[in-house]
């Protein structure tokens, strides 16, 4: 009798979770559908499975060529990867660097001669202008739900075609031979005490930092302070530079002291690979974190779902790993376990997010403005 209702029981239970799996599956596929649909309305492309898009790469085929501003030493780990991934798909990527490479692309690329590349990266001063070039793919919509293999939160609400994969964090920089630990800045104001006044710190001309500024209102600060702040830096007499690996090299070589906000990654892989290491960095709260290395599909692709398969990898586990090893230090604080989000855990944080990404152009020319226009002495 007992083993009999047990038996019964058992057929209960798996009926029970039979009906229930069933139910989940049913609502899944509702809220793809309805997902697909919305999409649609607005526009967009939106595909259901991994298998439909898998199998729209291989009928497309080629090789997908990729513009990135990631650095060049992490494409052949990046490109193997994905080739293990997807043996049919092969990937080329191609370095761009500097505001000029970044200019003569986008002119080309309105002029319509850009037939090439598949993947590109957005120049964060230019944002705005690529976003009528990308393919309409609803990369949102398939990472919400699961199609693909992304972190929301690193796709560009807005738009939802573009993917950031990186995250730079400002932090300020000292040759610890010629400043001790407790005279180093705690506070960004700290940085307008009479100490450091004339030639005693380096501030860059490129105003990326201000910018993130000038982005957080909600952190005291925003664009009334940002420019009232970089007027006082100006009034500082400090030594203007540009670029941060001839700086920290100059600096860990003991010409100068001080930094006033560098990338962290650049910091870290000086203070990695320099044999005698005389340098340090100190986070300063709010950290100032902007999004980078912004990537979109091309209207123009030749394979585009080849290239949403790149995309997808470059922002996923797998991809996000290598660029935090060997960019390095660099992938997305959106990205779980990332040494940027390991990093910001518990601190202050002053985000140029999606949202406000698109202004920093013209944030940064009033910086440069309130810095009273400043050549480079250090390059």
């Amino acid at each position: 009798m007992k083993s009999e209702l047990s038996r019964v029981l058992v057929l209960l239970l798996l009926c029970w979770a039979f009906d229930f799996a069933k139910a989940r599956v049913e609502a899944a596929s509702a809220g793809l559908a309805a997902a697909r649909k919305q999409s649609e309305a607005k526009g967009f492309i939106f595909e259901e499975s991994r298998a439909e898009i898998i199998a729209k790469a291989k009928q497309q085929g080629g090789r997908i060529r990729v513009l990135s501003s990631l650095d060049p030493e992490l494409f052949p780990h990046m490109t193997a990867s994905f080739k293990k991934k997807y043996p049919f798909l092969d990937a080329a990527m191609v370095e761009v660097t500097g505001l000029d490479a970044n200019e003569r692309f986008l002119l080309e690329l309105k002029a319509g001669v850009v037939k090439d590349f598949d993947v590109v990266q957005l120049s964060p001063e230019r944002y705005p202008e690529y976003l009528p070039y990308a393919k309409k793919f609803d990369i949102l919509g398939m990472a919400e739900q699961r199609v693909l293999d992304i972190e929301p939160k690193m796709i560009d609400p807005k738009n939802r075609t573009v993917v950031s994969l990186a995250t730079v964090l400002f932090v300020a920089a000292y040759n610890k031979n010629l400043l001790s630990a407790d005279k180093v800045p705690t506070a960004w104001e700290g940085f307008l005490r009479p100490e450091f006044k004339g030639r005693k710190m380096m501030v860059d001309i490129r105003p990326i930092m201000y910018s993130t500024f000038a982005a957080c209102p909600d952190q005291g600060m925003g664009i009334e302070w940002m420019v009232n702040y970089a007027q006082k830096i100006r009034a500082q007499q400090p030594i203007w530079v540009r670029g941060y690996s001839r700086t920290l090299t100059s600096m860990n070589a003991g010409e100068y002291a001080l930094h006033s906000g560098v990338y962290y990654h650049t910091v870290m892989r000086m203070m990695q690979k320099t044999p005698q290491n005389n340098l340090e960095l100190k986070f300063i709260e709010p950290v100032p974190a902007t999004l980078f290395e912004a990537e979109m599909i091309l209207n123009s692709s030749r394979n585009p779902y080849g290239a949403l398969l790149f995309l997808e990898h470059q922002a996923g586990a797998e991809g996000q790993k290598i660029i935090d090893e060997r960019e390095p230090l660099k992938a997305s604080l959106h990205s779980p376990g990332s040494v940027a989000a390991k990093q910001l855990k518990g601190k202050k944080v002053c985000l140029n997010s999606y949202e406000t990404l698109q202004l920093s152009s013209g944030w940064e020319k009033m910086a440069i403005e309130a810095f009273g226009f400043p050549g480079a002495e250090l390059k």
